[in-house]
């Protein structure tokens, strides 16, 4: 039997057969079609559960788990969310509005984004947002009037760039001093965007916020960017007076794609990230600020996984195969646009050797619609066979798309051995209910 990766311990092989969540994915490819995305609830929780638990043990009763709303978002998401006492961030009015609809209170929510709109600001505001995460002076100044327009005293964060590099995907790199986002420390900005701030008669300035970048593997980027930003803070406290107190550290933490990559003891590294933050205030001389974290990726990424069906096999000697899916770059564009690393392989007849390496590819009139190069495969795999792609849960639903008029697919929801759906499968026709 060929030796299958067991990248996360909600996978399983039983007779035979490929298990998500101790569920039977070639049943469930039957029940529900493909493709199909799964989501493994159990998993989510647990993963909210171990931040908010570490994260009270770092600091003391004190700290946030905000869920990064971009990386899955739909209403049973901020249900859960709800559910487990975890906060959000939100990017966008359609986010805003699914966190509303889902009934989750907004006022646990930070409204993120670089370019945010008139309408945006007063959307939200309009529902109660808890914070704006303010990126840049232009915005600054429209959530100042906005605000004093709607006669309220608005809460925010300001978002900072630290300088810091963390050695990733250069996409998801967002911490360095030439990032779209924030204003940076190392040019001045940041100390004139928080005195300017401070002026504003109807902001609120709550403290600060940074993100360094995402999948990483270990806390080093969040030790340097929390050495960093609480260098600012007492600097600004010197300066002005100001005591933030808040600090958002942001997102990041990795998760598993393939084997070679580490499994991330979450608990461990914010155990070690609070002490730091603890002993660098105290040698700072300055109150510990009520630390956030944003993650997104580490808490719904290997709750999920896709199912396709084979289409084609087409194998040209001498050069390489093609695996063709019934899926394709409208549900996991990631790969073209990252590069991004996948483990694939049958939902059932796992005993075979997998012997032929093949490229496994999508159904879009598109050379880039590739899911995985390099891909193990048995020799015999055809038509009607069901694939299963691990960890999928993160940005793969929320960037999906209709190119070439592709339907996107369903979100199964997988608890307790029982499965529900979350978001129903597109239809064609809904394809053209926008048009005139």
């Amino acid at each position: 039997m060929t030796q299958i990766p067991l990248i996360c311990n909600n996978i399983s092989i039983e007779n035979d057969r490929l298990l998500f969540a101790g569920q039977d994915t070639a049943e469930l490819a039957n029940q529900y079609g493909t493709p199909v995305y799964l989501m493994d609830e159990n998993r989510i929780r647990e993963r909210c559960r171990t931040y908010l638990g570490a994260i009270k043990q770092a600091f003391g009763g004190k700290g946030k788990a905000l869920y990064a709303s971009k990386a899955s978002s739909f209403k049973r998401i901020y249900e859960i969310m709800k559910e487990e006492g975890m906060g959000i961030d939100v990017v966008s009015s359609g986010e805003i509005c699914t966190v509303l609809k889902a009934g989750y209170p907004l006022s646990n929510a930070y409204f993120h984004s670089n370019n945010k709109t008139d309408a945006d600001i007063a959307y939200a505001m309009d529902n109660g947002i808890g914070y704006f995460v303010v990126d840049n002076t232009e915005e600054l100044l429209a959530v100042q009037a906005m605000a004093a327009k709607k006669g309220i005293r608005q809460k925010i964060l300001l978002r900072i760039t630290p300088g810091i590099d963390p050695h990733t995907y250069a996409a998801v790199s967002t911490g360095k001093v030439d990032s779209k986002f924030g204003s940076a420390i190392e040019t001045g900005m940041a100390e004139e965007i928080t005195k300017l701030a401070l002026l504003q008669e109807n902001i609120i300035l709550s403290g600060f916020h940074c993100h360094v970048g995402s999948q990483v593997f270990d806390s080093d980027v969040y030790l340097r960017a929390a050495d960093v930003m609480l260098t600012f803070i007492s600097d600004i406290k010197q300066k002005t007076g100001y005591v933030a107190e808040e600090l958002d550290l942001g997102g990041g933490y990795g998760v598993r794609y393939v084997a070679e990559q580490p499994e991330i003891d979450i608990r461990e590294n914010i155990l070690g990230v609070g002490k730091f933050i603890i002993d660098k205030c105290a040698q700072l001389n300055i109150s510990v600020p009520e630390i956030a974290f944003e993650p997104g990726r580490s808490i719904v990424a290997d709750a999920g996984m896709t199912l396709y069906t084979v289409g084609s096999v087409k194998k040209i000697p001498g050069y390489k195969n093609y695996v063709s899916v019934d899926g394709g770059m409208t549900d996991n564009v990631r790969f073209a646009m990252y590069g991004s690393p996948y483990t694939l392989f049958p939902a059932k007849g796992l005993h075979r050797p997998f012997d032929m390496r093949c490229s496994v590819v999508g159904r879009c009139c598109e050379s880039g619609d590739i899911i995985q190069n390099n891909v193990p495969m048995p020799q015999d795999i055809k038509r009607g066979d069901v694939i299963a792609c691990l960890t999928t849960g993160a940005y793969h639903y929320s960037m999906a798309s209709n190119y070439n008029r592709i339907p996107r697919p369903p979100i199964v929801m997988l608890k307790d051995g029982e499965s529900y759906v979350a978001v129903r499968r597109e239809k064609v026709e809904d394809l053209v209910n926008l048009d005139v």
